[in-house]
């Protein structure tokens, strides 16, 4: 009984971080990633209180998140959550046509395009232009997978920020970078 209940308390925890780092799975997704009947899921995210996907979606995908620098219809892919200043999360579909045709392995430029994006809409500025990037591709990413990207801002002098990067496919982490980003006020542009 007990290694049953170990087996149960280790599965919830997995469940837990699979879902904050990729709110939108559904539990068709879990039950296969978990090996189990999509009933044990559903009974899972009753007693930890996780709604059902639908919930999840409206939580996620409100329209109204506060942005400065961007347009929120400006960052590339879903933008999920967001505390300027602080922290972004967004999420973003590989479709077949972001992929190579031969392999359909995405291309990088749409994983750098998302973690691009959302490095520069967690920055407070009317204006935040990226400096810099050092980034790594750790694994490749096709079609029909979904990358859920965290920025975060390590690091402010004056006008300059740091924000590290991490996207992930469920636990697995395909992209990382540091990003340099300028925060300008509208009238120092010309």
């Amino acid at each position: 009984m007990a290694r049953g209940g170990n087996r149960k308390v280790q599965r919830q925890e997995r469940l837990v971080r699979y879902l904050a780092h990729n709110p939108l799975l559904t539990d068709e997704e879990l039950a296969e990633l978990f090996g189990v009947s999509i009933q044990t899921i559903r009974l899972d995210r009753t007693e930890l209180k996780i709604p059902e996907l639908r919930k999840r979606m409206k939580t996620a995908l409100k329209g109204d998140l506060p942005l400065r620098s961007l347009g929120s219809d400006e960052v590339f892919g879903d933008l999920l959550d967001i505390a300027v200043g602080q922290y972004a999360v967004s999420m973003l579909t590989i479709t077949p046509e972001m992929t190579f045709r031969k392999n359909l392995v995405a291309r990088g430029h749409h994983l750098f395009a998302q973690a691009n994006s959302l490095a520069v809409a967690v920055i407070d500025a009317e204006v935040a232009l990226t400096g810099s990037a050092r980034v790594l591709f750790k694994l490749p990413v096709k079609a029909g997978q979904k990358i859920v990207a965290r920025a975060q801002i390590r690091n402010q002098q004056d006008h300059k920020y740091m924000v590290r990067v991490v996207s992930r496919v469920e636990d697995a982490i395909v992209f990382e970078g540091i990003f340099t980003v300028f925060a300008l006020e509208e009238e120092g542009i010309v």
